[in-house]
Order: structure tokens, then C-alpha cells, then sequence
């Protein structure tokens, strides 16, 4: 039975079967994408809205999705292409070739656009199109951009890490039990991808914050440190940590997003260790 490689799930599946993040599919005995080119979001988005505030600031940029997601994050704000496309939800789709994703950031360089970003869903459940697009768009003399959750393989990472310009990619606690028992991921494999590219390219970090499960002060100091522990001998100026709020969605809407207050004590843990630290949402 052929075994997934991309993530940390790992799935095993039969001819006709569809992994976790429902974007991969068993066929003939070879895993391939099932959401490749096929866009359910497209837009033109400030570059700090991904959020990256270090790489070209006050610039757009092509902003494209897909669907599928390896995570079950219970507030998850784009849950209808991350887990439920194609069952509870009726989302609309277009093609979009590699060749015509970089026309259309070509297009729009008059308005500010300086490439094209990979986010809304989890773009690397289809890492082809990922790597593809962005060979056309770098012919172009354009930017590429990934937003990630990072639960990528090392293999996979690899392959992707050398057509990416810039990453924002989520570290969303500290702690394995947040990981796997809350957001089914494996804490490990993104930071490895995280020190990974930290290595090739321009890097951003984003930890959202839930009240209760990952707002104390000590945890994100502990991101902060080991962050800057990533810097490369340049102190605590290199990665940029954006610490954001949370906000009462899809299976999680008992709890407040936490307060402004609430914020800036773990925005004061973080800039203990770190020079760039922002404050979002």
C-alpha cells in the first residue's frame, strides 16, 4: 500500500483513497495531487497581510489559494478549502496554469505587485504546483512567496525550499501535547522545516494566540529564544516573530480572543530575545 510522503501524517492509501488533507489521492498505485492549479482564492494582497514586514515592505503581491490543509486546528478561519471542500461546502474553483499565474503577477506589477504568495489553504498538500508556478514566475524576474504551517517532511522541503524567495510559517506553541493533541501536527518537523529555510531564504514566524492553551509569557519567550537561536550570527535582528490573536471560529467559540493587555505582556517576553517583534489580528 503506498505511503504518503509529504507530511507528518504519513497515510497509507489504497487506489482511490484521499489522505487527511483531502487534496492527495491514491492513483494506479501512485500518490499525486488531486488540487493542482485549482484555485479556490485569488487577490491582490498587501505583503503584510501574509503577514511579512521585513521583505519589501509596502509592496502587493498576488495572493493565490487551493484547498486541502494537513492540520485539524479547531479555529481554523479558512476551514471551508481546508477541510471541507467538496463535502460540507460547495466551493467554486478555476484553473489556473503555472504560465498563466505568472501573467497574471506580470499583469499586475503596476499596481505594486512584486510575485505571487502561496497561502490561504496549506499550500505544500500540492507542492507540485507550488514548485512549477514558481519556476514561471521567477522567469518573470518576480518574488515567490509561502505561507506555511510548516508539517512538511524533510524531503519535500528540499525540493521546495530552493524556489522560494520568502516565508511566513506558523509556530502555533511550544509544546507537543498543543500540537498533537490540539492541531493534529507534529511540532518537530516544523521546526526543522523552519531551520531549514531559515538557511535559503527569508523567514517570518507567526504564532497565533489562544487564551488558555498557549498565552503564557514563558512559552513565548521560549519561541522568541529559540528563534533568535536561528539567526545565523546575527543576533536578535533577523527573524521577525508576529504574535496574533485569535479569534472565536469554527469548532472553537467559547473561548474570547485574547485581550490588547494580554498582547503586549507576550509581545514584552518575545522582545527579550528578539529586536522584530509584531503584534497582529
Amino acid at each position: 500500500m503506498p505511503r504518503c510522503n509529504v507530511c507528518h501524517n504519513a497515510c497509507y492509501l489504497n487506489d482511490g483513497d484521499t489522505g487527511l488533507c483531502r487534496a492527495r489521492i491514491c492513483d494506479a498505485g501512485e500518490i499525486k495531487c488531486t488540487n493542482y492549479g485549482l484555485v479556490t482564492s485569488i487577490a491582490l494582497d498587501p505583503i503584510e497581510k501574509k503577514p511579512l514586514n521585513l521583505f519589501f515592505p509596502g509592496s502587493n503581491i498576488v495572493s493565490v489559494g487551493s484547498y486541502g490543509c494537513n492540520l485539524r486546528c479547531p479555529f481554523c478561519q479558512n476551514h471551508e478549502i481546508s477541510y471541507g471542500f467538496g463535502q460540507e461546502y460547495d466551493m467554486g474553483y478555476r484553473y489556473i496554469s503555472p504560465q498563466d499565474l505568472a501573467d497574471i503577477a506580470e499583469q499586475y506589477k503596476p499596481h505594486g505587485n512584486i510575485g505571487v504568495a502561496f497561502t490561504y489553504n496549506e499550500p505544500l498538500v500540492g507542492y507540485e504546483y507550488v514548485i512549477d508556478a514558481s519556476l514561471q514566475v521567477h522567469k518573470k524576474g518576480m518574488k515567490t512567496v509561502l505561507v506555511s504551517n510548516g508539517n512538511v517532511t524533510k524531503e519535500i522541503a528540499e525540493k521546495v525550499i530552493p524556489h522560494i524567495d520568502a516565508m511566513n510559517i506558523d509556530l502555533k506553541g511550544f509544546t507537543d501535547t498543543y500540537y498533537t493533541d490540539f492541531l493534529k501536527g507534529n511540532r518537530q518537523m516544523v521546526m526543522d522545516f523552519i531551520e531549514m529555510a531559515s538557511e535559503k531564504c527569508h523567514v517570518e514566524v507567526t504564532t497565533l494566540i489562544v487564551p488558555t492553551h498557549n498565552d503564557n509569557p514563558e512559552e513565548i519567550a521560549q519561541i522568541a529564544e529559540w528563534i533568535a537561536g536561528l539567526n545565523h550570527g546575527k543576533g536578535k535582528e533577523s527573524i521577525a516573530l508576529h504574535v496574533t490573536r485569535y479569534f472565536p471560529r469554527f469548532h472553537l467559540t467559547d473561548i474570547p480572543a485574547p485581550t490588547y493587555e494580554k498582547m503586549a505582556e507576550l509581545k514584552a517576553a518575545a522582545s527579550k530575545y528578539l529586536d522584530h517583534v509584531f503584534v497582529g489580528n
